[in-house]
């Protein structure tokens, strides 16, 4: 039986760049929810929330200019504390991990029912978190068999320079480390994101969120 919602409808906002999946949540959330507003890239997003305030935002992880791991991270340093629930098509467990350390509030594959996304607004409405329960249990299995994985400083750090096209010589350089320790950590990185080139490597990590602010930001002093 599906829980109800608190008896005070939540007021939300949707990002989402396919029109079809964005007409379906409002038809979903109709009922339950108070729709804001309704976009479809992360620029707009960090807009609406800054000027709308809502309760919640459904919102998917990659979209064409900014992923919403990344508006996530901004608004948090801006003191914005808005849950944020993740509906998305990727279901790796590095990703659920990244989110959720980042201030995600629930992470819910696309390919749940829809009912789901509706139990994953309860659990945070009710000031719980919620993850799609098989990936979950990936993500549990993971933590037991102790190989979970988040990418450290120092790969952030080398990830951030090979995307500005810097070789492994030139990153040895700039951060004081060997050229070995520089493809180690691109090796670490590549195995863990299941990619097999430095072009996969940098598109997937920024299609992700995988750095936060990391690329744009200035090179360690």
């Amino acid at each position: 039986m599906m829980p109800e919602l608190p008896h005070d409808r939540p007021r939300i906002v949707i990002a989402d760049d396919h029109r079809l999946v964005a007409e379906g949540l409002q038809r979903l959330l109709e009922d339950d929810c108070v729709l804001l507003a309704c976009v479809s890239s992360g620029t707009e997003l960090l807009e609406v929330v800054r000027r709308l305030q809502p309760d919640l935002v459904v919102t998917d992880l990659a979209m064409p200019d900014r992923n919403g791991l990344s508006v996530m991270r901004e608004l948090r340093a801006e003191g914005v504390t808005v849950p944020f629930v993740f509906l998305t098509m990727h279901a790796e467990t590095a990703l659920a991990e990244q989110a959720f350390r980042a201030g995600a509030s629930a992470y819910v594959l696309k390919s749940s029912a829809g009912e789901e996304l509706l139990r994953a607004i309860h659990a945070v409405r009710s000031g719980r978190t919620y993850i799609t329960p098989t990936l979950g249990a990936r993500v549990i299995a993971t933590h037991a068999r102790g190989d979970g994985y988040t990418l450290t400083e120092k790969q952030l750090q080398v990830l951030r320079l090979v995307s500005e096209g810097l070789r492994s010589k030139q990153i040895a350089a700039e951060l004081g480390i060997s050229v070995r320790t520089v493809e180690s950590h691109k090796y670490a990185m590549m195995q863990a994101l299941d990619v097999h080139s430095t072009v996969e490597l940098v598109r997937k990590a920024e299609e992700y969120g995988l750095t936060p602010g990391v690329l744009q930001g200035p090179r360690p002093i």
